[in-house]
């Protein structure tokens, strides 16, 4: 039987995980048979076990075939020490499962064509995906400390490390991703000033040139490709990155769609040579919003569509991921929005845009 483990987390997390959940249910009542688990990350980790994720969830996390996250943080831990802040639980789930490549589609869904802040025609029919290195670069890099050098001044220290099996790995799932689309990759550094930038071009050119000749391959500095991804985002169709500058990047790109709200991703480690399994973690893009919390306002369409990014990489379920993505675009294709998307229409609720999706899915299906 598949089975899943839920991280809900934080803010808004937990509410649209309970709307994600519904979507799961109905999978459950067609046979899907998908087996559920829960357990605490984030600050309500924090408040209820003393750590942002425990070693008690990391070994449930290791028992199933996948992970679903809400969302973690808020202004009430932001006192706490780095390796207590919520946010270290996500840092150690995808470090502790090698999540090193993450998957961020872009999508303009036609209907949301206007509620970008860019003109319709540069965004209209936008997608692309942007795939980021996960568990390198400077979030991991050693020494990460801030240190006293007397007189009354710190020094802060980040430290950016790339190793050759590192870029060489996510450059082949960059090509690899790129075959099942439009075939182009771009990849995107600061080869200028950074010496990581420099072994990031020399390893994907050889990643390139070692069995994917057939996927067109470009290079860009990141700062110029943020400015194009605003100046005309439709010419890229996968774009690789390190972990830096695709945080960067994918908000960007989030910005295009018109809203965080409406941005999935999938977290994905190397396929077991044994078990033929692969990690998997599934959150979206969006924060925990504390100010909408509880609210019952937030949008759910980014968390189900996370999902959506489950049944396809890790359940293998295609029909079923295009008959709810067909719904989420059906949906907003009736004119619903949620608060964030709304721009000036009605706004709905996180149910009841919940129960759109799943009517267009009964549709669907």
């Amino acid at each position: 039987m598949p089975s899943l483990l839920l991280l809900a987390g934080d803010g808004i997390g937990p509410e649209v995980m309970a709307a994600t959940e519904r979507v799961i249910d109905f999978f459950n009542r067609r046979g899907a048979g998908f087996e559920l688990q829960r357990a605490l990350v984030g600050g309500a980790a924090v408040d209820a076990e003393g750590d942002p994720v425990s070693d008690e969830t990391l070994a449930i996390g290791e028992s199933v075939d996948a992970m679903l996250f809400g969302a973690v943080g808020g202004p009430q831990y932001d006192g706490l020490p780095y390796e207590k802040r919520p946010e270290a639980g996500l840092l150690r789930l995808r470090k502790h499962f090698e999540l090193f490549a993450n998957i961020r589609p872009a999508i303009c869904y036609p209907a949301l064509a206007d509620a970008s802040s860019l003109k319709r025609e540069v965004v209209e029919g936008l997608d692309i995906v942007i795939l980021r290195e996960l568990t390198g670069g400077v979030y991991f890099g050693e020494p990460k400390t801030i240190e006293d050098i007397g007189n009354g001044q710190k020094r802060a220290i980040d430290t950016q490390i790339y190793d050759t099996y590192e870029i060489d790995r996510i450059a082949r799932a960059a090509f690899e991703l790129a075959r099942a689309r439009n075939g182009r990759v771009t990849s995107m550094e600061k080869r200028n000033v950074m010496k990581t930038g420099v072994l990031w071009r020399e390893v994907v050119e050889a990643a390139h040139k070692d069995g994917n000749e057939d996927v067109k391959l470009d290079h860009m500095l990141a700062d110029s490709g943020a400015m194009q991804l605003v100046r005309d985002p439709k010419q890229f169709d996968v774009i690789v990155c390190d972990n830096l500058f695709g945080d960067l990047l994918s908000d960007i790109a989030a910005q295009l769609t018109g809203s965080l709200g409406m941005l999935p991703s999938a977290s994905l480690g190397a396929v077991d040579s044994k078990t033929g399994r692969r990690r998997a973690l599934y959150e979206p893009v969006h924060g925990s919003a504390p100010d909408i919390a509880g609210k019952g306002i937030a949008n759910p369409i980014a968390m189900i569509a996370s999902f959506g990014m489950a049944l396809q990489y890790s359940f293998g379920m295609i029909t079923e991921a295009k008959a709810l993505d067909a719904a989420i675009a059906a949906t907003l294709a009736e004119g619903l929005r949620t608060a964030d998307i709304a721009h000036g229409a009605k706004a709905i609720s996180t149910d009841e845009m919940t129960d759109a999706i799943l009517g267009n899915l009964e549709k669907a299906l």
